[in-house]
């Protein structure tokens, strides 16, 4: 894959895992407007791009992402509020046809706590510090935390962190949920490479219709039941189907296309 010329991107790719690293090391990775439109191009081609199995997204300089650019923030208005920069582009990171993991390396608040929740899976450091403090900014998280967060962690627990804005540790991140495993800061790449590689051994098409049952999901059982159905029709007429269980009859790997 070429390499593009990103102004706040780092992408690395190997063996259909794609890497993405937010690289505003110097204002911990904050989101601006160039780091939004780098984000939009690098998804847009990597989804296009046939070998990408797993999407990893993470930060340099030992932060994930430390919110918006409040220098940006504070020039923005209604109408700018309306654009849902963020939030559109939160919303291209969950639509992403492969599945998506974060890898949280330090501070992840406000927008890149959201980012985060926009993944399908979330893998911490020991360092990492997560929170939704805009409250503390006279503002609101409005990147998709007032509804991704509660189907996360709960209602309760999303009221609580979304209402005081409290900042919450990597070891009470997993004890409610917010995050699904904890590792040492050190091997926090290699242990998202690792996750990143046992997906990337399933089935794509599998995976990609039981993350849209999954989101279906979000609007009731009765959706839930209906995607969940249709995504097993499909699958049953696939190719995948019939790779899968004649690989485990046979007691070999499978060999997913």
């Amino acid at each position: 894959m070429a390499e593009l010329p990103f102004r706040n991107l780092k992408v690395e790719f190997a063996e259909g895992i794609a890497v993405v690293r937010l690289n505003r090391p110097q204002v911990r990775n904050a989101i601006d407007l160039a780091t939004v439109d780098d984000l939009h191009w690098a998804l847009d081609v990597l989804a296009h791009f046939e070998k990408t199995r797993v999407l990893i997204l993470t930060g340099a300089g030992g932060a994930f992402a430390s919110g918006a650019d409040l220098r940006e923030l504070r020039e923005r208005r209604a109408a700018d509020a309306l654009r849902a920069i963020n939030s559109t582009l939160f919303r291209q990171v969950e639509q992403f046809p492969a599945p998506t993991i974060a890898a949280v390396n330090g501070w992840a608040l406000g927008g890149g706590c959201e980012l985060a929740l926009a993944c399908d899976l979330r893998v911490a450091g020991e360092s990492a510090r997560l929170g939704q403090p805009e409250v503390s900014l006279g503002i609101i998280p409005a990147a998709g935390a007032t509804f991704r967060l509660p189907r996360i962690v709960g209602l309760g627990r999303a009221r609580d962190l979304i209402l005081t804005g409290r900042v919450v540790d990597a070891a009470e991140a997993l004890r409610i949920g917010l995050v699904n495993r904890v590792v040492p800061d050190e091997r926090l790449l290699d242990e998202a490479r690792a996750l990143a590689a046992t997906l990337a051994a399933k089935s794509p098409l599998a995976l990609r219709v039981a993350r849209m049952a999954l989101a279906a999901s979000a609007y009731g059982p009765e959706p839930g039941f209906l995607a969940e159905s249709l995504g097993q029709g499909i699958l049953f007429d696939s190719d995948d189907k019939k790779e899968g269980i004649d690989a485990f009859l046979a007691g070999r790997r499978p060999r997913f296309k």
